[in-house]
């Protein structure tokens, strides 16, 4: 079953009716289906395409690129087509990859060669870093984030209950049927490999057992407030806050699990705040759980938690591809479980189901704030399984 993303249309029309103008890169977290979306675009493109992934090259060969781009020209070359089509996947892989790109591309535009170029990457931090040092001007970014409610029923079938659940991998809808096997999957082909491949091999981390120690417990405490005091605590070697709050960047930036900020009126932001932490796929926490679906679903504080955390993996996925911030508001005892602000404008988002009542935060919120709007999440306000398939920027 071949499942297509809209990110496949946009980079087709990117690349086959505008000019060559910029290099296009496709990035995001892994298994959410960017070698797929360069796949299929291969199959349909009348254009003569080299593909070359970069995952078992050594990492100092950057004459690597130099050389797929070289076979890319012969491609054109030899067709006769006035354009081709040049695809490295995994670009993160190679070491000073965007100084390469960057010559190799100029060398292009000098000499007039129609040579069109798609970069696919999964970490995120260093292919921006790449982007913004080397190739200022030359790129257009395509993210791809973790498939929605939407995409996995249309594709999958899901119900809003197994998204809640299992999240939102392809690659692992086949195994939930099992889900022993489907939990050995997403801790060993995606939690593991996000944080060896894409973090600890490519970016210094002094202490990895306290990220990987840092992980578990974000996902563990996923929708809930911690003071870096009381990270402290829970942690062993834990060294200071600095070290904390760097390791929730980078794992952040590898798509599993963030810290939100206090939202604060005007332009003050407190990013000394105690962080919110708020996983992006809620298989994250799923996988690592003794405890099966039947036996949390059964459970409605515990369920709760779990819807709690699928609408902020829906809505941190969304600043991901639109210009909106999310946040949490807490003020003594008021709380508001997320904020979103675009344009200025900030709505207060308050999560309930299935969970027991507490004293809502958005009187005080309301009068401290003054959103554009607030709303409710659940029992009788928007029913999250609606909810789960808007567009955040439609409200």
């Amino acid at each position: 079953m071949q499942i297509e993303r809209a990110q496949k249309s946009l980079l087709t029309k990117r690349i086959e009716s505008e000019p060559r103008q910029f290099i296009q890169v496709l990035y995001g977290p892994r298994q959410v289906g960017k070698t797929t979306v360069a796949q299929q675009f291969m199959q349909s493109t009348p254009l003569p395409v080299h593909f070359a992934s970069a995952d078992l090259v050594a990492a100092g060969q950057s004459n690597w690129i130099s050389q797929q781009w070289e076979a890319a020209r012969i491609k054109l070359l030899k067709s006769e087509q006035q354009e081709s089509v040049l695809i490295i996947d995994e670009i993160q892989k190679i070491s000073n990859w965007s100084e390469t790109v960057k010559k190799e591309w100029d060398a292009d535009s000098l000499n007039q060669q129609k040579l069109k170029v798609i970069l696919l990457g999964s970490s995120r931090l260093l292919i921006q870093q790449g982007l913004t040092e080397s190739l200022a001007g030359r790129f257009e970014t395509i993210y791809l984030g973790h498939w929605s409610y939407g995409e996995m029923k249309h594709a999958f079938n899901f119900t809003p209950e197994q998204f809640v659940w299992f999240g939102g991998y392809p690659g692992a809808a086949a195994l939930i049927d099992d889900e022993e096997r489907w939990a050995r999957y997403i801790v060993d082909s995606l939690i593991e490999t996000s944080i060896s491949k894409d973090i600890l091999m490519l970016t210094r981390v002094d202490k990895p057992s306290l990220m990987k120690r840092l992980f578990e417990l974000g996902c563990g405490y996923s929708g809930q407030i911690l003071s870096y005091t009381k990270i402290l605590g829970q942690l062993q070697d834990a060294g200071n806050t600095t070290t904390l709050a760097h390791y929730l960047h980078l794992l952040d930036t590898a798509g599993l699990l963030g810290g939100l900020e206090k939202y604060h009126p005007g332009n003050l932001r407190s990013r000394a705040s105690s962080p919110k932490f708020q996983v992006h796929n809620t298989a994250l926490i799923s996988a690592q759980q003794q405890h099966t679906f039947h036996d949390i679903s059964e459970n409605p504080e515990l369920w709760g938690r779990w819807v709690e955390s699928s609408v902020g993996a829906h809505l941190i996925n969304h600043t991901r591809t639109d210009a909106l911030k999310l946040y949490y508001w807490r003020q003594g005892n008021h709380e508001v479980d997320f904020v979103l602000e675009h344009k200025g404008k900030i709505i207060g988002l308050e999560i309930k189901s299935g969970r027991s009542q507490h004293a809502s935060g958005m009187a005080a919120f309301c009068k401290e704030c003054n959103p554009y709007k607030v709303l409710l999440v659940g029992n009788s306000g928007i029913p999250w399984q609606e909810f789960l398939e808007l567009n955040p920027l439609e409200l």
